[in-house]
C-alpha cells in the first residue's frame, strides 16, 4: 500500500513544474521521484485502484489487530529502559499512523473533509511517519515473530473447533487475561469473520475501479450511479456547474503556443487528422470510468503543427478557475501517440460535464491532469 501511494505521488509529476505538486514542502522525501511514463496506459489505474481498494479490504484486519493487542498498548509502567521506550514510541506512531491514514483515506474518497490541512500533504507525511514506525518496530520484534509463527500450524488452528478451543497459557507479554471466560469464538471463526468482513468490502467498492457495469456493484462508492446520457454515461469528478462552466458557442477557439502561435476553431480541430484511442480515466479517490473510446486531435501532431521541439513539454490550461486547473505533461507524454486532445467519446461530441469543447485524454495520467475545458496548450523548454 506504501508503494503504490508513492506511486500516485509521483504519477503528479511534481519535479516536472511547480503547479503539478500536490505536497510542495516535501523535501528530501520528494528526492527520489522519477518522471512519471505515458504506459502501459493501464498504469494509474491499476496502482490507484489497488492502493484504495487494498486499504479498505485493510480496515477490519487492522481493527482486529488493534483489538488482539489493545492490553499493550496500556500497559503500565509504559518504558522500563530506553530500549524499551524506543519500541513503544514506534508502536505509538505505528498505530497512530496506520489509524490516520486509514481514516483520512476513507475520508478522502467519500469527499469529507473535516481538517484544516490539505489532504494530499496530510496522507503523504502520514505515510511516511507510519512506515518508518513499522520499520523500527518490525526491527525491534523480528526476532519474537520468527519465534511466534514456527511455534504453532496454522493449519491446525483452522481446523481447531470451538469445541476444542481452549485459552492460551500466560505470557510474558500479559495479554492473556489470568482468569479468561469461556470461548465464545474459534480462532477458526475470528478468522472466517474477518476475512468475510474485508470480502464484503471489496465486493462492495472494486466495481468503481473496474468502471463500466462493475460500478453498479460498488454500493459503498460516492460516485457509484451513471451520470450523463447515452455515450457520456460514465462517472465524473467534478460537473461544469461545479467548476462554474457555461456553455461555450461558436467563438471559443484552442490558443496553441509554441514557436508560432495558432487559434483554432473547434471545426478546425475536426478537420484535423483525428486519432482514436480506448483508455480509462482513474481518479486518486480510487475509481476509474471504465475503458472509453476517444477521438480528437493528437497531442504530438498539435505540437508539431505550432514548431514545438520534441523535448518540449506542455503547460494545459482550462476555461476552469481555481482547482485542478492547469497542468504540466512531459513530453514522453505528449509524443505518446494515445495522447489525444479529445473531442468526442464512444462515437459523440463530448457532453459539457466531460469537457466540451475539448479536453485532455493521456495513458496512464492521473485524472485530474486529464484537464477539461481546454482553452490553452503551451509547448516550451523545461
Amino acid at each position: 500500500m506504501f508503494l503504490t501511494g508513492l506511486a500516485s505521488y509521483a504519477a503528479y509529476d511534481p519535479n516536472l513544474a511547480r503547479g503539478n505538486d500536490t505536497t510542495p514542502d516535501k523535501g528530501l522525501l520528494g528526492s527520489w521521484l522519477p518522471t512519471w511514463p505515458a504506459g502501459p496506459w493501464w498504469l494509474y489505474w491499476v496502482t490507484q485502484g489497488v492502493h484504495v481498494t487494498l486499504g479498505l479490504v485493510l480496515i477490519p484486519i487492522v481493527l482486529a489487530k488493534l483489538w488482539s493487542v489493545l492490553p499493550k498498548l496500556f500497559e503500565w509502567p509504559p518504558a522500563r529502559s530506553l530500549t524499551h521506550l524506543l519500541d513503544r514510541a514506534s508502536l505509538l506512531l505505528l498505530v497512530g499512523g496506520a489509524v490516520f491514514e486509514l481514516v483520512t483515506g476513507v475520508m478522502n474518497i467519500q469527499y469529507y473533509y473535516a481538517w484544516p490541512v490539505v489532504f494530499y500533504q496530510a496522507h503523504y507525511y502520514g505515510a511516511w511517519v507510519f512506515i518508518a514506525a513499522f520499520v523500527v518496530h518490525v526491527a525491534f520484534r523480528v526476532g519474537r515473530l520468527v519465534t511466534a509463527l514456527r511455534s504453532r500450524s496454522l493449519i491446525r488452528e483452522l481446523r481447531t473447533p470451538l469445541s476444542a478451543t481452549r485459552p492460551e497459557p500466560p505470557d510474558p507479554d500479559h495479554l492473556v487475561s489470568p482468569d479468561p471466560a469461556p470461548p465464545t469464538i474459534s480462532r477458526r471463526g475470528a478468522l472466517g469473520m474477518v476475512a468475510l468482513s474485508s470480502l464484503a468490502l471489496l465486493g462492495l467498492t472494486v466495481g468503481q475501479t473496474i468502471g463500466g457495469r462493475a460500478r453498479s456493484t460498488a454500493l459503498l462508492a460516492p460516485r457509484g450511479r451513471e451520470l450523463g446520457m447515452g455515450p457520456n454515461d460514465f462517472q465524473v469528478n467534478k460537473t461544469a456547474a461545479m467548476a462554474g462552466i457555461v456553455p461555450v458557442d461558436d467563438s471559443w477557439r484552442l490558443q496553441l503556443r509554441g514557436a508560432v502561435s495558432r487559434s483554432l476553431s473547434r471545426a478546425e480541430l475536426l478537420a484535423l487528422p483525428q486519432h482514436t484511442a480506448r483508455l480509462p480515466i482513474a481518479c486518486v479517490e480510487g475509481w476509474s470510468t471504465g475503458i472509453q473510446t476517444w477521438t480528437g486531435v493528437p497531442l504530438a501532431d498539435l505540437a508539431d503543427l505550432v514548431g514545438a521541439a520534441r523535448t518540449d513539454r506542455l503547460f494545459v490550461e482550462s476555461l476552469q478557475r481555481g482547482g485542478f486547473s492547469t497542468a504540466t505533461l512531459s513530453p514522453g507524454q505528449v509524443r505518446t501517440p494515445d495522447a489525444l486532445l479529445a473531442l468526442q467519446v464512444n462515437g459523440a461530441d463530448l457532453s459539457l460535464d466531460h469537457g466540451f469543447p475539448a479536453r485532455i485524454v493521456v495513458p496512464a495520467l492521473p485524472g485530474v491532469h486529464n484537464i477539461k475545458w481546454v482553452t490553452r496548450l503551451t509547448f516550451s523548454v523545461g
